[in-house]
């Protein structure tokens, strides 16, 4: 895509993925995703037989209304994590990305927790134990 067009911008992020969002209004309706050093892929590709990771980051555009799909264009650069991260880093920067676009989505939105990041994050290690909180097996000789 051409970076002539005026976009509106967000950024999602989940564990260690983080997701730019890019959402061109009045456009065609396509999803892509942009992958350094690699050709861009369709948001639908970009899942492949992970069907309910690529509903679950569209999931915004559902609640709202099933015709937004059609009307307008998303990019998608994501980094980090793995692709379930990626689903919810890019859920997170959809629905902060329409709200940008529409304040009147967010009353929609809210509701459903689209708007609140997830803090959740692996545990450090911590030293004298085998993971977080594994510890050594106890011997006792």
């Amino acid at each position: 895509m051409t970076n002539s067009k005026k976009y509106i911008y967000a950024l999602g992020r989940r564990k260690e993925a983080s997701a730019r969002v890019r959402i061109y209004p009045k456009w065609s309706g396509s999803f892509t995703v942009i992958r350094k050093d690699k050709d861009d892929i369709s948001l639908k590709e970009y899942f492949g037989w992970h069907k309910y990771l690529y509903e679950d980051a569209l999931y915004p555009l559902t609640v709202l209304d099933k015709d937004l799909k059609k009307t307008i264009d998303m990019e998608f650069r994501v980094e980090g994590g793995w692709i379930r991260g990626h689903a919810e880093a890019i859920r997170l920067g959809i629905a902060r990305a329409l709200t940008e676009l529409s304040p009147d989505y967010r009353t929609q939105l809210k509701p459903y927790g689209f708007l609140k990041r997830d803090p959740r994050a692996k545990e450090r290690k911590k030293p004298g134990k085998r993971k977080a909180r594994k510890s050594p097996e106890w011997s006792k000789r």
